[in-house]
This record gives structure tokens, C-alpha cells and sequence, in this order.
């Protein structure tokens, strides 16, 4: 009996201690507080004067195996927060089932900022902008309702933001600041003030579902351009107004919009842009360090409540087909290094330094030192294999078999979203010398082949192509999905595949066979089988068209071993075409060396394996390979694997061409006045 109660009371200590604990950790949570002091134009933390630094830094274009470091390197150069996007589309992948883990894993990746002594300006969207897929929409919202308005108080489109809305404000609570997370305010929708809606209905749902879910004391603001015309719409009540511009040496104009808005308050550019964004075919866009770092110590200077957000700040990858586009249909390339102080492989870069050494007469820069850069292997020339062309190879990409339409539909309309997608119809006579199939409904580039020789492409432009062939024979139209535009009103109109008809010498085409390619279903054992059954005779072998210029869409694997710890490394398929590049059933992205200005593509280590395992590459080439027609090419039918990016091409330097040598002279004493 006596010992009972010993143990009765040791229980009833360990539990008061237990309570006492957690009421003292909930004490600390509600003591931390993020205000806007409109007295004193400044952002008060804890009751303190505020200020930061901060630096983009999207999760979902970095592999999480590197999070951590590229949050390291980011506190090492000063900056003392970060802003992050939320792609909807990252995390509701299929319409009511939400993800939160992977690279989906926001709380881990909000956990690791609060580790690295991060705070977080989370930018919650429903609609994101940042040249991702759709603004970070969905495609499934076009198949639930092709006509809905986006971004307005349409109900067919209010409904699913408030099952979004609901799922990712639950997620976000905990991080709060105010709950001891790192969040100190969150931003609704997205330079509101450059789309056409100008719709204060939905801007002010999106305030008050925040703060009903969050609690009223939580922080919002909004990002506009730096004009009146801008934050006329973009601007509500109870949301702060920020601004966005790039390089300027008259910080007053730059913040005259802002101040007109918000005439009390501190100051802030949500996006201070360190570089800019890419599309194919332009020159690859870059940022002088010097420029960068004067107009950044201009405006930290100007007063002591501005506040910077460096757009971007950690270079990141449009892995997969997660790039988006611009009106007119202009398309982002794979990478998104955009010239950013952290390379998109996470390489510290010149304008790091130059940025850091302005920030350190800001604010103190942490007593760590910078974090070296990961090895870059160079692997060197790897052998590539045909394997099947498309045609052959939709057995394994459309097992359930094509879906039958009287007439072409769009991708949204079959449930399939994203990638490539083949429409086949027969002829039922042989065509006339030449015959002409037009549409201007590619969306958005298409190769049309005619049993499997391919004639020509279509495009936005291009909406004719001459075809000869044979009663009986399939005319194939292969049509890329190269992502959907991501700004402006154009995000209304972005169906994918072929959205009108076709015809043929005038006459509108019936009977379609329309197959969705899921290149997911590339992998070794599926490689093997294509291998296997080409080996056989079975596959058909590649042409030419009658110009030269285009081979038959295929598949061609490469394999290799590594013998000790995989490195990043970088896909250099500078004698291909135009195509997808998978590596270990990761899609690194798109690849088209011709056009540029990217080359190369990043490949994050986390997706090699070591020896004893295999490594395969494999390749949907487009347009044309440096290949011959038999199995066992000679040397010229390889891609390297090389330790040095090209994202300035064809015929650009290379962004680490001579790096530093163009801009370290104009520092007139560039090792004391960077901070190494």
C-alpha cells in the first residue's frame, strides 16, 4: 500500500512537471509577436524594431535531399529570412487528395528554415505566378471547369480554393510565429493588380479565410508592381501593400507607389530581382554583381525600416514538366538558375559574395563559415542505345489502349495533363502529292508522321503540313505539352494537345485514336522489354524525313555504374534534338541545345545510385539523334555527363565562363571589399 502511493505521487510529480513544461512552452509561443508599427514605419518582432533581408527560395524546384544546405547558404550570406511559394498544383495533384510528403513536404521544409535560423514570408497563392506550370494552378481545375474565371469570386472556382484553402491553412498554423514556428506573415494571391479581374470580392475572401483560420492577428500583405495602377487592384484593406522592382538608383521613385498606398509603414520590395527569367531561343538573362550590390545598398540604406526580398536568391530546376510560359507562347526552359547569388546546382556564386559583403553593414552575418560547394562529377561520355520509337513503343506508355473521339479533344478532357499525348487517325485514300494537313489547335508543338516517317511540325505559327502516304496507313500527330502560361489573362485559354480540328486538303478529319503517353511508365524493367522485343525484329526501325531534318520520335537509353559516392553532375545532349530526359525514373526535364539558351541539365546526386547498382538514362528524342539505324551505334551516338553547367548557349559563354574575371575589376579592391 505504501509503495503504491510512492508510486502514485512520483506519477503525479512527473505529470505536474509534464503540464508545467507545456504551459511553459505555449508562454513562449504567445509572447513571440509580428506587427506593422504604422507610428514608426517599421515591422516590430517581439517588440523590437525589424527588419529583413530575405532571399527566394522555392521548394519545389530543389531536390529536398539539398534543402538543408541551400538553406545554410543562404543564413551564412546574412540574409535573415525567406520567402516561399506554395505551388497548388505541388501538393493537389489530383482533385480532394492533398501531399505532403517528398518534395511535397512543406512542414519539413518550413521545420528546416526555422533550423537555419530562417524567418519565412510565405506567399500562399491560390495563383503564384514565379514561371511554373499554370501559375501553380492545377490542370485538373480545366477539366472540372473549362469556363470557370480564375483568380475572381466565380463560385465554380471559389469552391475548390476553399478545399485548398482549408487543407493548406491547417498545415500552416503550426509554423506560425506567434505558435514558435518561422512564419511571420503569409501573402494572398500574387501581383493581383497586373490581371484584369480587379475583383476586391475574392481578394477579401481570401483575407478573411486567413485570418479566420490563423488567427486575427496573423500579418498579410500583398505583392504588386512598382506603379499606382498596380496596387489600385491589388490592394484591400487589412492586407499591406508591397511592391516589386529590380535594380534602380532612386529608391524614393521606386517606393512611391508603395507610399501613396500605405502612407505609414515600412517599406518593402517583395521582389528585388538578382536576375531574370529565361524563355527557349532568348539569350540567357543576367545581372551585373556590381549594379546589384549598389542598388541593393542604396535602398537598405535609404531608411532603416526598408525591408528586401531578392527574387531570386537560391537558383532552382523546372524539373519534369513544371516550367511554365508567357503570352504570346513563349516557354521557360528547365533550369532556373536565373542568375542567382546560389546556382541552381546550389554553387556559391560571385554576386553571393557581392551581396553578402553589402548585407554585413546591414545586419550581422552569422559566425559560421561559408559551406564549400558539393562535387561536381564529370562522367563522361555515355553511350546511348535506340530502343523503339514512340509508335512501336505505345504498348508500354498507353497500356490500356487509345481513346476513340470523332474528333480531337484536349488533354484537360481525358483526365491527362501534363507531357506528350499522340492523336493517329488512317487514311482512307492515298493522299494527293502533296497533301495538306492543317489546325491551328497544336497545343503547343506536334511532329505529324505518317507510318512513322515524319513530315514536318506543327506549331502556334506553323499550321500546315505537306504529307504524301498510302491508303491504310496511321498518320500520326505526337504533340508536346511545353507548360502552361503562367501570367496574365492568357491563363484563362491553356488547354493542352490538339484543341480544333484537323483537316486534310481542306476536308475537316473524323475517327481518332488518341493515346496519352505516361512516360512515368519508362523504367529499367520497361526498358528492357522495349530492348528485348527490338532485338527480336519487332521494332520498327527509324526514319528520316525527306528533307533530313527529322528522325521518328524514339527512346534511347544509356547505362552506367558508379563506383563510390554519386556527385551532381550535368546532362550535356548537345548533338541531340529536342526531347525529355529521365534518369532513374526521375524526370530532370526538357532538353533543346539548338535553341538554347539552356544546355545542360542538372542532375541532383539523390537520383544516382552507387555501385553495385545501375544507373539508365533514357532519352524521348524529338526531333533528330546523332544516331545510325542499327542498334550498336558508333561514338557518335553518346551524351556527356560533365561537371560544368552551360545554360548560355548555343552559342552564349557559359555561365561560368571566366566567372568573376568581368566583374571583380571593377571592384577597386575586390579581396577587402568582399567578405570571403
Amino acid at each position: 500500500m505504501a509503495m503504491s502511493c510512492v508510486w502514485s505521487s512520483v506519477i503525479l510529480c512527473l505529470f505536474a512537471f509534464m503540464l508545467s513544461e507545456s504551459d511553459a512552452l505555449k508562454q513562449q509561443a504567445t509572447s513571440k509577436t509580428f506587427e506593422i508599427d504604422y507610428a514608426k514605419d517599421t515591422f516590430v518582432k517581439d517588440g523590437k524594431p525589424f527588419r529583413y533581408v530575405s532571399g527566394s527560395f522555392h521548394y519545389s524546384r530543389v531536390h529536398p535531399f539539398y534543402w538543408k544546405d541551400r538553406l545554410l547558404k543562404t543564413r551564412v550570406a546574412g540574409v535573415n529570412a525567406i520567402q516561399v511559394y506554395v505551388p497548388w498544383n505541388v501538393h493537389e495533384l489530383t482533385s480532394g487528395k492533398f501531399t505532403w510528403d517528398g518534395a511535397s513536404d512543406l512542414p519539413q521544409f518550413l521545420s528546416l528554415a526555422k533550423e537555419a535560423d530562417l524567418a519565412v514570408l510565405l506567399r500562399l497563392g491560390p495563383y503564384i505566378c514565379g514561371e511554373w506550370e499554370f501559375g501553380g494552378f492545377p490542370a485538373w481545375l480545366l477539366t472540372a471547369n473549362a469556363s470557370m474565371v480564375l483568380r475572381t469570386s466565380d463560385p465554380s472556382y471559389m469552391k475548390y480554393v476553399d478545399r485548398w484553402f482549408t487543407a493548406l491553412l491547417a498545415k500552416v498554423k503550426p509554423f506560425l510565429y506567434n505558435n514558435g514556428g518561422p512564419v511571420l506573415m503569409v501573402q494572398t494571391e500574387n501581383e493581383y493588380g497586373s490581371y484584369f479581374a480587379c475583383d476586391y470580392v475574392y481578394l477579401k475572401y481570401l483575407r478573411d479565410k486567413v485570418l479566420t483560420a490563423l488567427g486575427e492577428q496573423t500579418v498579410i500583405y500583398s505583392t504588386d508592381g512598382d506603379g499606382a495602377g498596380y496596387l489600385k487592384c491589388g490592394k484591400v484593406d487589412g492586407v499591406y501593400a508591397t511592391v516589386d522592382f529590380g535594380v534602380t538608383t532612386d529608391p524614393a521613385n521606386a517606393f512611391k507607389a508603395q507610399r501613396e498606398f500605405e502612407p505609414h509603414g515600412p517599406l518593402v520590395n517583395s521582389e528585388f530581382y538578382t536576375g531574370w527569367l529565361d524563355h527557349w531561343g532568348s539569350k540567357h538573362s543576367t545581372v551585373g554583381t556590381v549594379p546589384l550590390a549598389h542598388s541593393l545598398d542604396l535602398l537598405l540604406s535609404y531608411s532603416n525600416s526598408t525591408n528586401i526580398n531578392m527574387y531570386m536568391f537560391v537558383g532552382g530546376t523546372n524539373f519534369g514538366f513544371t516550367n511554365g510560359a508567357n503570352s504570346p507562347f513563349n516557354a521557360v526552359p528547365t533550369s532556373y538558375d536565373y542568375d542567382s547569388p546560389i546556382s541552381e546546382a546550389g554553387d556559391i556564386t560571385l554576386k553571393y559574395y557581392g551581396v553578402r559583403d553589402i548585407i554585413s553593414k546591414y545586419l550581422p552575418l552569422p559566425a559560421m563559415s561559408i559551406p564549400a560547394n558539393t562535387t561536381k562529377a564529370k562522367y563522361g561520355p555515355l553511350p546511348m542505345e535506340f530502343v523503339m520509337t514512340v509508335g512501336d513503343a505505345l504498348k508500354f506508355l498507353t497500356p490500356s489502349g487509345p481513346i476513340k473521339s470523332e474528333h480531337p479533344v484536349s488533354m484537360e478532357k481525358i483526365n491527362f495533363y501534363y507531357g506528350f499525348i499522340m492523336y493517329r487517325f488512317t487514311l482512307t485514300e492515298a493522299t494527293k502529292i502533296p497533301s495538306v494537313i492543317s489546325t491551328k489547335g497544336v497545343r503547343d508543338r506536334a511532329i505529324v508522321m505518317v507510318n512513322q516517317v515524319p513530315f514536318g511540325i506543327l506549331d502556334r505559327n506553323n499550321v500546315n503540313v505537306n504529307i504524301t502516304g498510302s491508303k491504310g496507313q496511321a498518320v500520326d500527330i505526337l504533340v508536346e505539352n511545353m507548360g502552361r502560361i503562367n501570367y496574365g489573362s492568357a491563363i484563362l485559354n491553356n488547354t493542352k494537345g490538339i484543341i480544333e480540328d484537323v483537316t486534310l486538303d481542306g476536308k475537316v478529319v473524323t475517327d481518332w485514336e488518341i493515346y496519352p503517353l505516361n512516360l512515368e511508365n519508362v523504367n529499367e524493367s520497361v526498358a528492357f522489354k522495349m530492348m528485348q522485343e527490338a532485338r527480336e525484329n519487332k521494332g520498327a526501325s527509324r526514319h528520316t524525313s525527306a528533307d533530313g531534318k527529322l528522325m521518328t520520335p524514339a527512346f534511347y537509353v544509356g547505362s552506367f555504374e558508379i563506383s563510390d559516392q554519386p556527385n551532381d553532375t550535368f546532362l550535356d545532349p548537345t548533338t541531340w534534338g529536342k526531347g525529355q530526359a529521365i534518369m532513374n525514373n526521375f524526370n530532370l526535364g526538357r532538353y533543346w541545345p539548338g535553341r538554347g539558351p539552356q544546355v545542360t541539365l542538372y542532375v541532383p546526386a539523390p537520383v544516382l545510385a552507387a555501385s553495385p547498382k545501375t544507373n539508365y538514362l533514357f532519352l524521348l528524342e524529338l526531333e533528330t539523334a546523332p544516331c545510325g539505324q542499327g542498334l550498336s551505334d558508333d561514338n557518335t551516338c553518346q551524351v556527356q555527363l560533365t561537371d560544368v553547367p552551360y545554360l548560355d548557349g548555343p552559342n552564349g559563354p557559359g555561365r561560368f565562363a571566366n566567372a568573376g574575371s568581368l566583374e571583380l575589376k571593377d571592384y577597386k579592391d575586390p579581396e577587402k571589399h568582399l567578405v570571403h
